[in-house]
């Protein structure tokens, strides 16, 4: 009798397999499709009520039924949610199966293709059953999709979270082409403003843009480091539509701020004092509208009189010229009324500046603008970061010094219009500090900046906690917004709470209770659509940036910096003959010539001296003289008088009237 042969020796047996197990899983796949759909429905409704009950108990009080009902319709919502989630995750698994046996599926010329055609019917019988996907679509959801579903480049920062649910099909970004419209990234301490911004870096980066940051927390230098994977990570970034996340380095220039310190390490970024200006000074001294106008003509004088302002030392050299010597008081009395108590105000300040710190920022070499504007040998923009060494203690001349950035910037590129993208964009975080304290003029030259930047190729984006920090006019000209958690502890912030919800556009959600209820990592969206028109307002679960969220390893940081092409260039401070040494000079020769002149004084004096000596001598050899001629003369007199009285004497005694003509006679002449 012969042996039964095994199922893989007869192709008909395995084809009859085949075919009843690929049915058995058709089968099983619209079981869980039908399942997953009737949860999906229910869910819907539980939703719907929980909505319901959520506008009934908008206006009652916390311990009223319309409050338990509500929280008893979001906890079942939410319970059925889940559920839905488990039984559509059972049905992709299902489909999986299927696919993977239909995929070793045998040619159809065996007895297995009527098995599976007698299966296909139950299956299509459960296929009928499935809703419409379109009809059960959250209109908000419909909202977001089509409101981002840009034509043009675009950079994306998220996928939309509805009602807590991520939506990974919805992408949420700004095009390309108006990042350079500029933008605000905000939200409370702790809510992940400074991973949004890092993000953001790394797509423009990826698309070409350079980018320039100031690095206020030095947590930022992870960016030169590719970040972990993870399965953790796979699953967070596959759940948000993040399908091309994985781990890179980009390029990244380290730069300080002044001298380069221990947490804030770098290429030292400085100015000529005279190049950052003297509004920008004045508002870095805080100085009054009357001492910054003061200051001005003192840099009016400087430039006419050839004085190169390169430091701190210079301006002071040329304030203490002015102030403490006799040639300078009378110079200053004629620099357009400066009076001498506002030059000692300005030098005060310049010496208290200078104290602080301020003599790292300025000097040669001093920096140029054009270096952020680099790419790296991929097409790559390079991001540099400036460490903001001191910010806490002097946040004026921080805020000052980046604005020059900006105004440097602005003064040497070309105009290039709207680009397809742009030549640069810059991120500052900490925003509020450049505005606290600003005097009128300096918030005008912010204004300005912002407004005509942009058509230059270069976008700002201010990062800070909340839109009150950025003042009314500027903030009107930010397109692009990336609204983080706000807290509402205390009366004044729920009213800035309210201030910032009414700068957004007319939405489809409770942005009072919603942005209160954003967790970390999570933000509000409106940008600008290509035609310059604001996008729905979209909740949105940001995607994880690729680099490490944290600062690199010192070690890398180091040799960074120490790779750099610029390191060369701008790491040693120079000196120069500049106001200082100038007027070193200038009061050497006055010293010099003081000394000659006292010299030729004390000579002349001398002279006159003894001149004045030769002349008495010479009054007194000719009083002598005198007195010795009269001696004689006089002698001479005497005797001839003597002889003359006797020989008339002698002739007129011999009469009467002789005698008295006689006695006459001698009475006159020796009278």
């Amino acid at each position: 009798m012969a042996e039964k042969k095994t199922t893989a020796e007869n192709p008909d047996v395995a084809a009859a397999a085949k075919a009843a197990e690929i049915a058995r899983l058709k089968a099983e796949a619209a079981a869980a499709k039908a399942a997953a759909a009737e949860a999906a429905a229910k869910a819907a409704e539980l939703a719907a009520a929980a909505a319901a009950a959520e506008s009934a108990s908008a206006n009652a009080d916390e311990d009223t039924p319309e409050k338990a009902d509500k929280k008893e319709a979001k906890k079942a919502a939410k319970k059925a949610a889940s559920d839905a989630g488990e039984k559509a995750i059972a049905a992709d698994k299902a489909e999986e199966a299927l696919e993977k046996a239909e995929a070793e599926e045998p040619e159809a010329d065996t007895p297995a293709e009527s098995a599976v055609a007698d299966a296909e019917p139950v299956a299509d019988a459960e296929s009928e059953a499935e809703p419409d996907p379109e009809e059960e679509k959250d209109p908000r959801a419909v909202t977001l999709a089509e409101g981002y579903a840009f034509e043009d480049p675009t950079l994306t920062l998220g996928c939309g979270l509805i009602d807590e649910e991520n939506h990974p099909d919805i992408k949420i970004g700004i095009p390309l082409k108006m990042m350079n419209r500029h933008g605000l990234v905000a939200g409370a301490t702790g809510t992940g403003k400074t991973r949004t911004l890092q993000l953001m870096a790394e797509r423009l980066s990826a698309a070409g843009v350079p980018v320039f940051i100031t690095d206020v927390k030095g947590d930022l230098s992870g960016l030169m480091t590719p970040g972990k994977s993870s399965d953790k990570m796979l699953k967070r970034t596959a759940a948000q539509g993040q399908d091309d996340w994985e781990p890179t380095a980009f390029p990244t220039e380290i730069l300080s701020l002044g001298a380069p310190s221990e947490k804030f390490p770098g290429v030292p970024v400085r100015t000529r004092v005279e190049d950052f200006g003297s509004l920008l000074l004045a508002r870095a001294m805080d100085l009054n509208n009357t001492q910054t106008q003061a200051l001005q003509l003192l840099f009016e004088f400087a430039k006419k009189q050839g004085l190169p302002l390169d430091d701190l030392k210079d301006l002071q050299d040329v304030l203490n010229f002015l102030t403490n010597t006799d040639d300078g008081k009378e110079r200053l009395k004629k620099i357009g009324g400066v009076s001498t108590a506002s030059a000692g105000v300005i030098l005060r300040a310049t010496a208290a500046l200078n104290s602080q710190g301020g003599d790292q920022f300025f000097g040669i070499p001093n920096f140029d603008t054009d270096h952020f504007l680099r790419k790296d040998s991929d097409g790559r923009g390079i991001i540099s970061l400036l460490g903001m060494t001191g910010l806490s203690q002097r946040p004026a001349l921080v805020s000052a010094f980046v604005m020059w950035l900006l105004n440097d910037l602005f003064s040497n590129l070309p105009e290039v219009g709207d680009a397809e993208k742009p030549k640069l964009v810059f991120f500052f975080d900490e925003a509020h500090l450049l505005f606290e304290g600003a005097s009128k003029a300096f918030l005008a030259q912010i204004e300005q900046t912002v407004k005509l930047i942009r058509s230059k190729g270069v976008g700002i984006f201010f990062v800070t906690q909340t839109p009150k920090d950025v003042p009314s006019d500027v903030l009107g000209q930010l397109g692009s917004r990336v609204q983080h958690a706000l807290r509402a502890f205390t009366p004044d912030d729920v009213k800035a709470l309210k201030a910032t919800v009414s700068t957004f556009p007319i939405s489809d959600f409770n942005l009072e209770k919603l942005l209160t209820e954003l967790g970390v990592g999570e933000a509000v969206v409106t940008v600008l659509d290509p035609k310059g028109r604001p996008s729905p307002v979209a909740p949105t679960k940001l995607w994880a940036p690729e680099s490490v969220m944290g600062p690199a390893d010192p070690t890398q940081v180091q040799a960074t910096i120490q790779d750099s092409d610029l390191a060369e260039k701008y790491m040693t401070a120079q000196d120069r003959e500049s106001a200082s040494e100038l007027l070193a000079a200038y009061a050497e020769l006055r010293r010099k010539e003081a000394e000659a002149a006292a010299k030729a004084a004390e000579e002349e004096k001398r002279r006159e001296k003894a001149a004045k000596e030769a002349e008495k001598k010479e009054r007194e050899r000719e009083k002598k003289r005198t007195e010795r001629r009269n001696s004689k003369f006089g002698k001479a007199t005497r005797a001839a008088a003597k002889t003359l009285g006797t020989e008339l004497s002698r002739e007129l005694t011999k009469g009467e009237s002789s005698k008295r003509i006689l006695g006459k006679v001698l009475k006159n002449f020796f009278k």
